[in-house]
């Protein structure tokens, strides 16, 4: 496997705070890596970093062995990253259909007209209620749908790398399960690249390959993600679940 995504030093500062110290993490081609990490641990500020939203201030990002820092961002989703960020942020004015549109215009240089459609068919396969709502506007949509929504507005440029920010945030477990299924279609039928932030830590070691765990801006722990399933300080920490978790987990 050779090496997609690469982040060496990354250092990001929000004013006088420093949200990202030093953090270096590999992903190869073919793998889903998970990040870890309580709230404010600055993964999402991570994934801002690859997608240009916050600047460096130190380090360096290299995609397929390419210095991002000499890449503008728009021109990001037609090198193939595709960034979904948390909270799903729709077009809440737009319909479904036309949010998959607005999805599709940073892979145009790479894509024809027949091979946007044929995604956006293979997107209403893998969550049908988005075909049943594609003439609906996405601010009516619920918050599970929205999620969907989300996803398949970040898979309809066909990218080769998939940044993923709290996928299951605030879903119910019955559509957390959802959505995790639908992420491992994603991986085995499109062999999409994965950088998943996500809390559900149990939910997201089962599906990744490697992981990291993320606190106050620094890499603490790494490595497998059965490893890391195993490992007493991750157990005690992220592992625990609530009792409506475990409840839910066997449905």
């Amino acid at each position: 496997m050779s090496e997609l995504l690469v982040l060496e030093n990354v250092v990001v500062t929000y004013g006088a705070v420093q949200a990202l110290k030093d953090v270096s993490l590999k992903l190869y081609e073919g793998q889903i890596v998970a990040v870890l990490g309580a709230n404010g641990a600055g993964k999402s500020t991570m994934l801002k970093s690859i997608s240009k939203i916050v600047p460096l201030q130190s380090g360096k990002i290299y995609y397929k062995g390419k210095d991002l820092s000499l890449v503008p961002a728009h021109e990001l989703a037609s090198l193939g990253i595709s960034h979904v960020p948390e909270g799903r942020r729709v077009f809440s004015t737009l319909t479904v259909e036309e949010n998959l549109n607005l999805g599709a215009y940073g892979g145009r240089e790479r894509l024809s007209q027949k091979e946007v459609e044929a995604e956006k068919q293979w997107i209403f396969e893998l969550f049908p209620v988005l075909l049943e709502r594609k003439n609906q506007l996405a601010g009516t949509l619920s918050g599970g749908e929205q999620q969907m929504l989300a996803l398949g507005r970040g898979l309809i440029s066909k990218p080769t790398l998939l940044l993923l920010d709290e996928p299951s945030l605030g879903l119910a477990p019955i559509l957390v399960k959802e959505i995790f299924n639908a992420i491992r279609k994603i991986h085995e039928e499109r062999g999409v690249s994965i950088l998943l932030v996500e809390q559900n830590a149990k939910k997201a070691l089962a599906e990744a390959h490697y992981a990291y765990i993320l606190e106050t801006g620094k890499i603490s722990i790494e490595g497998p993600s059965s490893q890391l399933a195993n490992d007493d300080r991750v157990k005690a920490a992220y592992l625990g679940g609530s009792a409506l978790e475990k409840k839910f987990e066997n449905k």
